[in-house]
């Protein structure tokens, strides 16, 4: 089936085109009004502070209430897809006395590897970058943002690589109606996470140096448009947080030129491991799409780095063959791929494993996994 954030973007494509030509005429209007800078959250090593982001016209989406009615909600997601990207913006990105100056490609977009010397420490530490618009010039001043790049500590025993749509979230995205009425008509507080993940996630963030040893990596088709929203919905409900690697799919005329759902996924997977080679990972998906396709496909290309693949069950029978299929290619290559339709048989799981200690499954079985 088709990834469901596709479907849904080619859905508005003929909204995008309108969206497009809004953004046109307000930038005729306002080429010197007001910009801000969103830093997406990202990772390094001793050497490198990687960070990404975007520049926009205007001011951000603003954050959501608990009690927002449908309309706001959904007049924040046409926000979101309808974003004023500034093309070919100068950002100067600076840390520990260092700084580079890079220029956005022609949706905003701008990435940069700061070299700079870095001490991985005993514990999780979110390295902070200051991030400044130089061109365009702001007619309201001054123009910066700050960004968070974590360094994975020494103590680290593991990372962990999850989905977020049916993995964290329900989202039903291989249902287009469902799918399509929780991105639009919801918000951070009423995108709810499935029970027990919040205190699953957190047993598996700590580790043996406290509460922030083992990092989170996120890896899902959402779109980059949606970023703070994903954001403040792991704020919310006290999922920890990590750098997220979504997809750009465009609007309009180049929403057909996407790379595609496992292609992207395994891209940022490669770029993952390939950054933090010191790292074996625990690898969480659903089966609703190709998680568990891409996931074989890891273990079989990187031997040795995969302690475990957990996949939430949340498709129909007639792929249950598929599944137990690749459950065996996987367990071939010495990684064990396992299916449960809830997290409290994951947490215990990965109790038995030693990934996660008898507090963080109590935690798990208290939150109803």
């Amino acid at each position: 089936m088709a990834n469901g954030y596709g479907v849904l973007h080619r859905a508005l494509a003929e909204a995008g085109a309108a969206l497009e030509w809004l953004k046109y005429g307000r930038r005729k209007r306002h080429q010197s009004d007001r910009y801000h800078i969103q830093p997406y959250r990202g990772h390094g090593t001793a050497n490198y502070l990687y960070l990404s982001g975007r520049v926009f016209e205007g001011g951000p989406v603003p954050s959501a209430r608990a009690d927002d009615p449908y309309f706001r909600n959904f007049w924040h997601t046409l926000q979101r897809l309808g974003s004023d990207e500034v093309p070919a913006a100068r950002v100067r990105v600076s840390a520990n006395g260092v700084d580079q100056t890079v220029l956005a490609d022609d949706e905003g977009y701008f990435q940069v590897a700061l070299q700079t010397r870095t001490s991985p420490g005993d514990g999780e530490v979110w390295r902070e970058l200051e991030v400044e618009l130089l061109d365009p010039v702001s007619e309201s001043g001054r123009v910066t943002a700050r960004g968070f790049s974590i360094v994975p500590p020494t103590a680290a025993r593991f990372g962990v690589i999850s989905d977020i749509d049916d993995t964290v979230v329900k989202t039903d995205v291989a249902n287009l109606f469902r799918m399509i009425r929780l991105v639009l008509l919801t918000n951070a507080h009423t995108r709810l996470p499935f029970a027990g993940v919040a205190g699953f996630y957190r047993a598996l963030h700590r580790g043996a140096a406290g509460p922030f040893t083992n990092p989170l990596f996120y890896v899902s088709s959402g779109p980059w448009n949606f970023y703070d929203l994903l954001t403040e919905v792991l704020e919310v409900h006290g999922i920890p947080l990590g750098p997220l690697f979504l997809k750009d799919y465009g609007l309009a005329r180049d929403l057909l030129l996407s790379r595609g759902h496992a292609e992207h996924k395994l891209a940022a997977i490669e770029r993952i491991f390939a950054t933090h080679p010191q790292l074996r990972f625990v690898l969480l998906g659903d089966s609703g799409q190709m998680d568990p396709e891409i996931y074989h496909e890891t273990v079989r290309r990187h031997p040795g780095r995969v302690e475990v693949v957990y996949i939430r069950d949340v498709s129909h029978a007639e792929r249950d063959r598929e599944l137990r299929n690749l459950a065996t290619e996987v367990e071939d290559l010495g990684v064990q791929m396992i299916f449960a339709s809830d997290t409290l048989s994951v947490a215990e799981d990965a109790a038995e494993r030693g990934l996660i200690d008898a507090a963080g499954l109590a935690h798990v079985r208290t939150e109803g996994g």
